[in-house]
C-alpha cells in the first residue's frame, strides 16, 4: 500500500473509534500516525519498512508500527475489519451532514436510538434533538436542514466526479470498431459545477454490439431502459447514464442538441425559425406548412425538449459584422452537409460559440457579432498557487509537490499551507512558516527541480477582518492567500467587511474561496460579490477560482462582468497532495464558462513576470 493509503487506514480507525468513544488519546495516536506516515516520501517509508526501522520514527509506536507493517505487506488490517463491523453502517452515514460529528453521533446513538439518517430525521421531526443536553433548538434547525440539502443534492454530482467516469466510457466507445464517432454531452460537456447525469452520443454502423458494452460494464448496477435509439443505466455511485445511438449525418446535431442549456437550444431554434428553417436533434431543414405548425405546437418535439414558455415570435436580425460567418439564409437552407458543429452554426450567421458558453447568456449575440473571447485554456497554464503540503494538512511533502508540478510541465509553484487558526488543519505558526519559507529557499537553491517554488501562506481571515500572521512576518513571503474558515453564521454586512478588511491589508495577493461554499453539502456564507470584487480591484487583489471540484469559487456566473472591470484570477487548485494539482482542470471550465481570456488569468504569466508583480506588490505595500 501507499502511504497515502496507509494513512487512510489510519485516519478511518481514528473516526471510528470516536464514534465509539474510545479514549482521545488512543484516538490521536492514530490521526497522529497518519499524519507522521504522509510527511515521509514513499521512498523513505519502503527503506523503513524493509530494514524494519519503523520504530526509529517520532510518533509511531510499537503496535502502529506492527499494524503499519500489516497494511504495506498484505493490503488489509484484520483489527479495521474487526472495527467496522461493531459499529452500524449508518452511523458513518450521518457524517455526510454538516455539523453532524463523531462525538454528536455517539450522543444520538446512545440517547436517542439514532442508527442512520431516517431516524435522525424522525429524531428532529418530534424534538427530542432539541431536548438534548448540548443540543438545542438552533443545532436541531441546521441538522434538519443539512438533511434537506443531502436529499436535494443527492440527485446531482460533482463534475469532477462525472467526468472521470464519463472519459473512459468515451474513450471505450470510440475503441469499437461499430462506433464512428462519439462523445459526451449535457452539463458535463458545457462544464457546469455539478451533473445531473451523463448524456453519450454515438452514431454506430451496428447498434447491438454497441449498447451489450455499454450496459456490460462493471460498475454498472442497473439498466433501466434498452433500445435501438436509447439505452440508459445507473452505476453504483447513483449516476445515470444514457447512450443515443444515431445516424453519423444527425450526429452534429444531436450533439449540439444534447449539449445546450434549455435557454441556449430555445434561442438557438427562434434564430432558425426566423431564417425559415427549423433546427432539432434530428437536423436543419426548410420550414414547411407542415413543419411551421408543428413547431408552433405545444406537443412538438421541438417545444416539449425546450420546456413550457417558449416564444413563438423570433428576435429581429441584428445586421452583421464584416467577417463574420455567411448567413444560411442567402442561399438553399437545406443543402450541404454539416460535418462539425462550427458548420451548424455557420448555417446560422454564427461564429462557433464554444461547449461552455452555451447558457442562454448572451453568447449567440456575441457570435453574431463576432465578439466571442478566446478562451483560457488548460495549456495556458504556467504554474498555480494555493497548494498545501504535510506541514498542515496536505498528503504530500514540498519536494513531492514540486516534483510533480514539473512533471506537469508547470515553471513555478505555489505553497501555501495553513496558518496557526485552522488548527483543525494543523496550520502552522510563525515559527514553522518561518523554518517553511527557509526551506523552500534551500530548496530552489539546490536545483533539484526545475519548477520554482514561491513561499506563501493561506492565512485566515479573523473574525473581525485582521490577518492570522502579522505584517512583519507576511512582508517575508511571496505572496498571501487571504481565506475565511471559521465564524462562517456572520450577516451579509459583517461577514462583507470582514473580507473587505482583509482585502486592504497591503500584504494580501488574493483571496481564497469568495463564499466557502461546498457544493452538494453546504452553502456559501452570506457575503455581498460585488463590493467585494469593487474592493478587489481597488486594491489590486487577485480574486482566486478555487479550483477544487468541491468549490470552484468565485462562481463563474459573476466572472464576466467582473474581468471586464478589470479583476483579475489565478486558477488554484486548492490541492492537498500531488495528484489534486489536477483540479485546475476544473477550475479552467469555470473561467472558461465565465468568459475569461489567457490575459485575465494570472497564472498564465511566466515565472519572470510572476516574480516582478509579487516583488511590486510587496514594494507597494
Amino acid at each position: 500500500m501507499t502511504k497515502h493509503e496507509i494513512a487512510d487506514v489510519l485516519n478511518e480507525i481514528a473516526l471510528l473509534l470516536e464514534l465509539k468513544g474510545e479514549n482521545p488519546f488512543k484516538i490521536r495516536a492514530y490521526q497522529s500516525g497518519a499524519r507522521v506516515i504522509e510527511s515521509l516520501e514513499q521512498p523513505e517509508l519502503e527503506r523503513l519498512l524493509a530494514a524494519n526501522e519503523l520504530l526509529t520514527v517520532k510518533g509511531i509506536g510499537e503496535a502502529l508500527a506492527k499494524k503499519i507493517a500489516e497494511l504495506h505487506t498484505t493490503g488489509k488490517l484484520e483489527f479495521l475489519e474487526k472495527l467496522r463491523a461493531t459499529i452500524a453502517p449508518g452511523l458513518v452515514e450521518l457524517l455526510q451532514i454538516p455539523g453532524v460529528g463523531p462525538k454528536k453521533i455517539k450522543v444520538l446513538h446512545e440517547q436517542l436510538g439514532v442508527v442512520d439518517i431516517a431516524s435522525l430525521a424522525a429524531a428532529c421531526a418530534d424534538g427530542r434533538v432539541a431536548a438534548l443536553a448540548g443540543f438545542g433548538a438552533k443545532t436541531q434547525e441546521k441538522i434538519v436542514a443539512g438533511i434537506k440539502n443531502r436529499e436535494a443534492y443527492g440527485r446531482r454530482h460533482l463534475w469532477w466526479e462525472a467526468w472521470q467516469v464519463a472519459q473512459p466510457i468515451v474513450a471505450g466507445l470510440r475503441a469499437l470498431p461499430q462506433v464512428k464517432r462519439a462523445e459526451a454531452a449535457g452539463s458535463l460537456r458545457r462544464g457546469l459545477e455539478t451533473v445531473g447525469d451523463l448524456d453519450f452520443i454515438v452514431s454506430a454502423t451496428e447498434i447491438e454490439p454497441v449498447v451489450s458494452w455499454f450496459v456490460g460494464l462493471s460498475d454498472v448496477q442497473e439498466v433501466t431502459a434498452r433500445g435501438e435509439t436509447k439505452t440508459s443505466v445507473r452505476f453504483v455511485t447513483g449516476l445515470q447514464a444514457d447512450l443515443r445511438l444515431v445516424p453519423d449525418e444527425q450526429f452534429i446535431f444531436a450533439l449540439h442538441h444534447f449539449t445546450g442549456s434549455k435557454d441556449h437550444n430555445v434561442q438557438m431554434r427562434q434564430r432558425a425559425l426566423a431564417r425559415g428553417l427549423t433546427l432539432s436533434e434530428w437536423g436543419l431543414e426548410p420550414v414547411t406548412a407542415a413543419t411551421s405548425e408543428s413547431s408552433a405546437s405545444p406537443s412538438s418535439s421541438l417545444t416539449a425538449a425546450a420546456g413550457a414558455g417558449e416564444a413563438a415570435a423570433p428576435r429581429a436580425r441584428r445586421p452583421k459584422r464584416a467577417g463574420a460567418p455567411a448567413d444560411a439564409a442567402s442561399g438553399d437552407p437545406a443543402r450541404g452537409s454539416v460535418a462539425t458543429e462550427a458548420d451548424l452554426f455557420a448555417r446560422l450567421g454564427l461564429h462557433f460559440i464554444p461547449p461552455e458558453l452555451r447558457e442562454g447568456m448572451g453568447e449567440i449575440e456575441a457570435a453574431e457579432h463576432g465578439e466571442l473571447p478566446t478562451l483560457v485554456d488548460l495549456p495556458d497554464l504556467r504554474g498555480t498557487f494555493h497548494c498545501h503540503t504535510t506541514a498542515s494538512d496536505g498528503r504530500n511533502t514540498l519536494a513531492e509537490m514540486a516534483t510533480a508540478a514539473a512533471s506537469a510541465g508547470w515553471e513555478y509553484l505555489g505553497i501555501a499551507d495553513h496558518s496557526k487558526s485552522s488548527f483543525q488543519a494543523n496550520g502552522l505558526t510563525e515559527q514553522r512558516l518561518l523554518e517553511q519559507v527557509e526551506a523552500i529557499r534551500v530548496f530552489n537553491a539546490s536545483g533539484r527541480c526545475r519548477t520554482h517554488v514561491f513561499a506563501g501562506t493561506e492565512c485566515d481571515i479573523l473574525p473581525d477582518g485582521r490577518l492570522d500572521f502579522d505584517e512583519a512576518l507576511l512582508r517575508k513571503l511571496d505572496y498571501v492567500v487571504a481565506s475565511v474558515h471559521s465564524t462562517f453564521a456572520l450577516d451579509e454586512a459583517a461577514m462583507t467587511a470582514r473580507i473587505i478588511r482583509a482585502i486592504e491589508h497591503p500584504c494580501t495577493t488574493m483571496l481564497g474561496h469568495l463564499t466557502g461554499r461546498l457544493l452538494l453539502r453546504r452553502d456559501g456564507y452570506r457575503v455581498d460579490a460585488g463590493k467585494i470584487i469593487d474592493a478587489a480591484i481597488a486594491h489590486g487583489v487577485i480574486i482566486e477560482i478555487n479550483a477544487a471540484p468541491k468549490r470552484l469559487d468565485m462562481d463563474w456566473r459573476h466572472w464576466r462582468k467582473a474581468t471586464a472591470r478589470g479583476l483579475l484570477t489565478s486558477i488554484n487548485p486548492d490541492a492537498h497532495e500531488t495528484a489534486e494539482l489536477a483540479y485546475v482542470r476544473a477550475g479552467i471550465n469555470t473561467a472558461r464558462k465565465g468568459w475569461l481570456t489567457k490575459a485575465q488569468v494570472f497564472n498564465t504569466r511566466s515565472l519572470a513576470e510572476v516574480k516582478a508583480a509579487f516583488l511590486a506588490r510587496r514594494r507597494a505595500g
